[in-house]
């Protein structure tokens, strides 16, 4: 009897041999062909699973931006329950940041392929802005609910500060990547801006 095949099985390898070489060459060097390689595969059957580069990346970028997920999942079960919104948050804050190698990886390939896409209408055709757009909207509604709970100030601005937290975590993490300053310090810029931000204000 042949063995059955576990398409996704082959695709998410493929994916993460992606990852691999856009860890240790950059994501502008990658190929198809370097990707077969890594794999232990043929060009053809990678080929076969992503007929383009472009979705190729995509692919590996969802496949990290659903790990980190599992990451932050995992850091949410291990705090006490029920979890406050600066908790969820604060977990948010920890995962977003490329303390260690998934982390960087994920970190990594997302600003990569962002800048890439700036001039690359086949990555730019990719909605892979629809990821953060997610994120946003989830520390959107948990915001909002901490604020009906009386954990958040009622006259800020949710969605403002949903924005906010998302791009303060991807400049902290490139800043982190690039050496300018070290992971413990980015997590105490993000601490003390959660520390402002759920401070409520004295009643007048």
């Amino acid at each position: 009897m042949p063995k059955r095949v576990d398409h996704a099985e082959r695709r998410a390898h493929i994916a993460d041999a992606l990852v691999r070489v856009a860890a240790a060459e950059g994501l502008h060097a990658v190929t198809m062909r370097a990707v077969a390689a890594e794999a232990g595969m043929s060009l053809n059957l990678v080929q076969y699973y992503f007929d383009s580069k472009a979705k190729l990346m995509h692919a590996a970028l969802e496949r990290l931006e659903r790990q980190s997920h599992e990451r932050w999942s995992a850091r949410l079960a291990d705090l006490p329950q029920p979890t406050t919104a600066h908790a969820f948050i604060a977990a948010f804050c920890a995962e977003a940041l490329p303390t260690d190698e998934p982390s960087s990886a994920f970190h990594l390939v997302w600003t990569s392929y962002a800048v890439l896409a700036m001039t690359d209408p086949d990555l730019a055709a990719q909605p892979f802005i629809e990821g953060p757009n997610r994120l946003e909207r989830q520390l959107t509604d948990v915001l909002r609910q901490a604020q009906r709970e009386g954990e958040l100030a009622a006259d800020l601005d949710a969605s403002v500060e949903a924005a906010r937290l998302l791009v303060m975590s991807h400049g902290l993490g490139t800043s982190v990547l690039v050496g300018q300053r070290t992971p413990e310090a980015a997590e105490a810029v993000l601490r003390h801006h959660l520390t402002g931000l759920f401070s409520l204000p004295a009643e007048r």
